[in-house]
């Protein structure tokens, strides 16, 4: 650290400190958080670490310092990941025959959003669902939603498990003829995940709606900036535990399946993180493939949340990937087309 001022010896130490933290943060996904439910909690901060690191490479670069290595280096180390962050596609062309089947997630909040009126809120949805061209629609948070209908659409809703037990709703609006539905019943949670066997092209695609563990916390910036940091920690981290937990029977699920099959939904987690990883398996990320920009899902202010997903069969030709802006939930609808063959 020699030609270092004492102020810029600081910034280094601080620099430091963040390079390894993202450092660290490469392991996330393969750190079960039943082991390292702390430890897991720093998922939620790889974005920052990111950012960060970037900057610090254009301070010491600016500056003349060779210090901008060390940043650089840690940020080359993890390239590929940081394509879960910020991907610079914007569109795959590809040289396909035929229409492309297109998807949507949304998390539609229960329809309550923001004071409006639910049902006014769930007419907004439907509406805006159906001016789109869209083949399959999976909805997380469907309450109210029972009585929706979209012209064209073959509705299944699941709100119990097998048990009999309720759980928030979810659904699956289909152009498709529905073959089979299921429910893949998360253990000792209200949140839930199911699946839908469709019949396409004379073949059957099944796909799977998942709503993770929900972090139920107050996503405010300044009512974090005040929250008892300890505690927060341990409460994201008993969460994380819990995500594992219904991974785990997605992947089982997934296992069992006998046809190509796409995982859609919010996961409540970044894309650095286990449950992501598990999820994904050796599924497409559609962001990854054919998204741009950071991809953001969630809307908390200056901070680019990505927690909702579609991931397809490594099979099919991804087309295109869009987050939708509209304000009709807390989270932003996703929207993928590609080519089943």
């Amino acid at each position: 650290m020699k030609k270092l001022n004492f102020i810029e010896k600081f910034i280094f130490i601080i620099n430091s400190i963040l390079a390894f933290a993202l450092l660290l943060s490469y392991a996330l996904p393969y750190l079960p958080p039943e082991h390292f439910s702390f430890l897991s909690v720093l998922v939620l901060g790889v974005p920052f670490l990111i950012f960060t690191n970037v900057l610090f490479v254009v301070f010491w670069v600016l500056k003349i310092k060779k210090q901008f290595i060390l940043s650089l280096v840690i940020l080359g180390l993890g390239y590929p990941y940081l394509f879960s962050f910020y991907n610079l596609k914007s569109s795959n062309n590809l040289p396909v025959q035929g229409e492309p089947i297109s998807i949507m997630s949304f998390n539609v909040k229960g329809f309550n959003y923001k004071g409006v009126d639910t049902k006014e809120r769930l007419e907004n949805t439907i509406n805006f669902v159906n001016s789109n061209d869209l083949d399959i629609v999976c909805f997380q948070e469907f309450a109210l939603g029972k009585k929706a209908r979209m012209k064209g659409f073959k509705k299944v809703v699941v709100d119990k498990s097998s048990d009999g037990n309720n759980k928030s709703d979810l659904a699956v609006f289909s152009k498709y003829k529905v073959l089979k539905h299921g429910s893949l019943d998360f253990p000792n949670s209200a949140n839930n995940g199911m699946f839908v066997d469709l019949l396409v092209k004379n073949d059957t695609l099944r796909v799977f709606n998942v709503h993770f563990q929900s972090l139920s916390i107050n996503y405010d910036i300044e009512i974090l900036k005040d929250s008892d940091k300890e505690n927060l920690a341990k409460h994201i981290g008993s969460i994380f535990r819990r995500q594992q937990q219904q991974v785990d029977v997605l992947e089982r699920f997934k296992s069992e399946s006998p046809y190509k099959h796409i995982v859609v939904g919010d996961f409540n987690n970044t894309a650095f993180s286990y449950v992501y990883r598990k999820a994904k398996g050796d599924l497409v990320d559609a962001f990854s493939a054919a998204g741009s920009g950071f991809g953001k899902t969630f809307n908390l202010k200056f901070f680019p949340l990505r927690i909702d997903y579609i991931l397809l069969d490594d099979s099919f030709k991804i087309s295109n990937f869009e987050t939708l802006k509209v304000q009709f939930s807390d989270h932003y609808p996703i929207k993928s087309e590609f080519y089943f063959n």
